[in-house]
């Protein structure tokens, strides 16, 4: 399969970092919210860090459907910068589901339920 060179775009690339910081920022509110035990606020956080995380995961969609495609990139410092940031709003997002469990543990041992 002879690959083909694809571009790219800035827009793109910022869209990840973008996406990912905004999710980030929802989950790690949703845990603020939850340490005050406001519970709704909490999961509606993470309702809205879920879909931003969406958005982003789109745009890494499409670079991986490119290059199954055999259409490769030229991968640049920005391009790894932007999927460090996904990669980490990712395991933010995974861990997420066990530290509100444990939270709301926390909340009820305390009484403020």
């Amino acid at each position: 399969m002879v690959e083909q060179a694809i571009e790219i775009s800035p827009e793109d690339i910022f869209g990840l970092i973008a996406f990912s910081g905004d999710a980030k920022a929802s989950y790690h509110a949703a845990l603020h919210l939850l340490r005050e035990n406001k519970i709704e606020e909490a999961e509606a956080e993470v309702a809205k860090g879920d879909s931003v995380l969406k958005e982003a995961h789109a745009i890494q969609t499409k670079f991986v459907t490119l290059e199954a495609q055999g259409k490769s990139a030229k991968v640049g410092v920005l391009m790894v910068h932007a999927q460090d940031h996904l990669m980490n709003t990712i395991l933010v997002k995974e861990l997420l589901d066990h530290m509100m469990a444990m939270q709301k543990e926390i909340n009820n041992l305390k009484g403020m339920n």
